[in-house]
């Protein structure tokens, strides 16, 4: 039997060491040591946070003969890649691209960044993870970071904003005619130098309000003496960011207009203070709590960020090019963050013809974020909400695979080139091949389309209907199958708040038209499959084939294991085979000679053939198999619900495999089989 857990046996589990390394406290002698030791932990928020996404690693793969960075830290290995971004790493790249300069002081890091895109195209995720990646990289060794706080009489009053410890190094100029912060900086910098390092040092301006006065009293009790003002009233601290606690991370929403208070952003009086410390304008009866103050050293977040009032502008104006922010009573106060916004199309458009924007476009790096436009990414946004872990009901093979993509048909725009479809286009851009399609015509494709990818369907849409197909199989059988889902799709568009017309609509439904048809294909070739997936028979009819292509390009006789008498090769049965992958007539010959080329030279290295390792033979033994045994099984029986014992232990292994092979139910194999035999019933199997 269990032990009840108590209190005390909990605490076993807490780990003690760990919080302690995360509340280290220090002198100030002890931190000028660190630093010495290791510069980089003075980095700036923009070096930081690029530090922080090339420290989850990157992976490099070709797309139309473009060479793709992946950044992993967008695969979100936060939260079990709750919040991961997919197909969208050329715009990512751009945004690490930004950072980099940023982090190099090349001008970017005075600009806002704003990621601007359609709705539900991942803007704020992406904006989370960097938030969430960099609370976890506080945590780590080499994303250390650390501030101070004032030891007062019995009072500990921690700097209000997080700032740098160097700021405590005079910046005025000393015997030397050089400050003590410029002298201690040049040695940081030339030991940052020869380490190669793509950082430098330099902590800029002075301390906030709150400190520098109290620094101030200090060093006029102390009559002058930094030393010991530094000693007795300064204890370095680790910061540990945390956007819960409102350390190192801001979040800004617009709210009502009337109710918008740039005090917000830069803190405001604490009246009942005032009373304790006698005016207003004295710091300590401040509360440097705007989302300005609370994001230095970090990273603030400006949700739709050109709903913003215009009073509102000038903070951020003021903030992304001077780094600096006007606190009311206070003079302007340096800030060291990352300024970033999101926003949708329609309101980017009203920024662009507003020209008392004029001011804020200048300041802004704009980085577009599309939709997907590859279907092996899309299923990844639906795969990551409605696996077998999330969802207790089965979902039938392909059904995410038709929302994906009829979501990306959507998004596309219409080639050019009049020998191609847009179903076509799809599977081009999702890496498949077409006969006279290279990857320069896929570049060719990509660069011709203007707004690809920021038209169409949300994955947001693609999400609630899914879910209602899930919900609605609750009254109904225990699976959700393609047409389930096209259903709730089709029938969504008529109340979709974001179609505006009526051809808009006619085009989206003749698209989920399209998918039917490529699912009919789909599963027609799966049945194939799973009725021609005897091992034993492949291997046979292999064989079969094998040994006539032998007897035929060595110019012998075949012997008939029947009769025992030497015949002439078998061309209706290789003919067979061949025509299944194509082949025609003047190719025979030169196809023979190829397989048997091969197979000797397996044989000469001592290896078996394998007729699976040839996918085009494979195929074209399947298809031959199909077509030899789909009359005896008698599929198109199931139409007319007589199926006599024989067929029906048939079919029966014919569903077993679908299950085991191809991760159907019972349910949906059932009705997939149903399904194909209607097909075929109606003739319309391809030839």
């Amino acid at each position: 039997m269990e032990e009840n857990l108590t209190a005390k046996r909990l605490s076993e589990y807490f780990d003690v060491q760990k919080y302690n390394v995360f509340n280290w406290t220090g002198s100030f002698d002890e931190y000028l040591e660190k630093v010495q030791e290791n510069p980089e932990i003075t980095r700036t928020a923009f070096q930081r946070i690029y530090d922080m996404i090339l420290s989850h690693g990157t992976e490099e793969y070709v797309d139309s003969k473009k060479k793709i960075i992946k950044y992993k830290i967008f695969e979100d290995p936060f939260e079990n890649g709750k919040n991961a971004v997919f197909g969208i790493d050329i715009p990512l790249m751009k945004l690490v691209n930004f950072f980099k300069s940023a982090a190099q002081k090349h001008g970017t890091d005075k600009r806002v960044l704003l990621l601007k895109g359609p709705v539900g195209s991942s803007k704020s995720t992406i904006v989370t993870v960097l938030k969430k990646g960099l609370e976890e990289y506080s945590k780590t060794d080499d994303g250390v970071l650390y501030s101070f706080s004032w030891k007062i009489g019995d009072k500990i009053e921690p700097c209000p904003m997080n700032e740098e410890p160097l700021k405590l190094l005079p910046d005025e100029i000393s015997v030397s005619n050089e400050s003590v912060r410029l002298i201690f900086l040049k040695r940081i910098n030339k030991k940052l130098a020869s380490t190669k390092s793509l950082h430098k040092i330099e902590p800029e301006g002075d301390l906030c309000p709150f400190c520098r006065a109290t620094f101030r009293n200090l060093l006029k009790d102390n009559e002058g003496n930094w030393l010991k003002a530094i000693q007795e009233n300064i204890e370095v601290r680790r910061v540990i960011i945390s956007e819960k606690d409102r350390i190192g991370i801001g979040t800004f929403m617009p709210k009502d207009e009337k109710n918008q208070d740039s005090t917000e952003l830069t803190g405001d009086i604490n009246y009942r203070k005032i009373v304790e410390y006698g005016s207003d304008s004295d710091p300590r009866a401040f509360n440097f709590d705007g989302e300005f103050n609370v994001a230095n050293r970090g990273i603030i977040e400006f949700i739709e960020v050109l709903k913003l009032e215009v009073a509102f502008l000038y903070d951020l104006l003021s903030a992304s090019q001077e780094h600096k922010i006007k606190p009311k009573k206070f003079a302007q106060t340096p800030i060291d963050e990352v300024i970033v916004g999101h926003t949708n199309e329609p309101e980017y458009n009203k920024l662009q013809n507003n020209e008392f924007m004029e001011a804020l476009r200048d300041r802004t790096i704009k980085i577009e974020i599309p939709y997907v436009t590859k279907v092996s990414e899309e299923i990844k946004i639906y795969n990551k909400d409605y696996n077998k872990s999330k969802v207790s009901k089965h979902i039938a093979p392909h059904t995410l695979f038709v929302a994906s993509m009829w979501a990306v048909l959507t998004r596309l725009e219409e080639p050019k080139k009049a020998n191609l479809t847009l179903m076509q286009k799809l599977k081009l851009y999702d890496g498949k091949t077409l006969p006279d399609w290279t990857e320069d015509n896929v570049k060719e494709l990509r660069k011709e389309a203007q707004r690809e990818g920021f038209d169409g369907i949300s994955p947001r849409y693609i999400q609630d209907k899914i879910s209602n197909a899930l919900v609605a199989s609750e009254k109904e059988e225990n699976c959700v199958n393609p047409f389930t889902v096209m259903n709730e799709l089709r029938s969504g568009l008529k109340t979709h708040s974001l179609i505006t017309s009526v051809e808009q609509r006619g085009k989206y439904e003749s698209l989920l038209d399209s998918v039917k048809k490529e699912y009919e294909d789909i599963v027609k070739s799966e049945v194939q499959r799973a009725i021609s997936a005897d091992e034993e028979a492949l291997k046979r009819l292999c064989g079969n084939y094998i040994d006539n292509v032998k007897a035929f390009t060595q110019k012998e006789k075949i012997i008939n294991k029947f009769t025992g008498q030497r015949e002439n090769p078998d061309e209706k049965l290789m003919r067979a085979v061949e025509e299944k992958t194509d082949i025609v007539d003047s190719r025979k010959i030169d196809f023979r000679t190829e397989i048997m080329n091969y197979i000797g030279a397996l044989a000469l290295e001592g290896k078996t053939f394998d007729y699976k390792t040839n996918e085009r033979l494979n195929k074209a033994l399947e298809l031959k198999l199909f077509e030899d045994q789909k009359d005896s099984i008698k599929l198109t029986s199931l139409v007319s619900n007589v199926v006599d014992k024989d067929t029906q232990e048939k079919i029966d292994v014919v569903k077993t495999r679908l299950i085991k092979n191809y991760d159907y139910c019972d349910v949906c194999a059932t009705n997939v089989l149903n399904y194909v035999a209607s097909i075929f019933a109606r003739g319309d199997m391809k030839n």
